[in-house]
């Protein structure tokens, strides 16, 4: 880098004057690293669309960065406010298109053996056969159970229901579940 270029002149002190409460209430780079496999696998479930769901997990981070400043740590924790954006532009995705929940959920990443595989394979097939047999509100419960890792209260958070509730909704969901998978 030729140090007579005055481009990015002034970086270090603009990025380095974040408001110091902005810096405190909410470590936006490690929400980011913790949560975005989590946050695509959400939007995944939702939108039941691969490419949709990259465009809703990078838009959703856009704008948690835009509005990082306003996160109130009083009021929930950093995840569950994640997913709640996340939750808002996934059903305006949905909203936008008006269609139908049909594509594949992702499979996953790892590898395994043959036997294993084939197993495993059977079994994906299975719960996500019985997926699509349940409401989008069953599925989205189920979601941010179990792909986005929240607790009760965050599930209660992002849904805008009491903690209660959204034990219930999980416990109906996963009932409904295994009576889909068992049929």
């Amino acid at each position: 880098m030729d140090p007579s270029d005055s481009r990015s002149e002034g970086v270090t002190a603009t990025t380095a004057t974040l408001p110091a409460t902005a810096d405190r209430a909410l470590d936006f780079d490690a929400l980011y690293r913790e949560s975005r496999d989590d946050v695509f696998a959400y939007a995944a479930t939702l939108l039941r669309d691969g490419a949709a769901a990259e465009d809703v997990t990078a838009s959703s981070f856009e704008r948690a960065y835009k509005k990082r400043s306003r996160f109130d740590a009083r009021r929930g924790s950093p995840r569950a406010w994640l997913f709640s954006i996340v939750r808002n532009a996934a059903l305006d995705e949905l909203r936008r298109r008006n269609r139908a929940l049909t594509t594949a959920l992702p499979d996953p990443p790892s590898e395994p053996g043959p036997d294993e595989a084939a197993e495993l394979a059977a079994e994906r097939d299975a719960v996500r056969a019985a997926l699509a047999t349940l409401a989008a509100r069953d599925r989205e419960v189920i979601a941010l159970k179990f792909h986005a890792d929240l607790s009760h209260a965050e599930i209660a958070e992002v849904l805008g229901v009491s903690v209660s509730n959204a034990g219930t909704l999980l416990s109906r969901a996963m009932t409904k579940l295994r009576e889909a998978v068992d049929a």
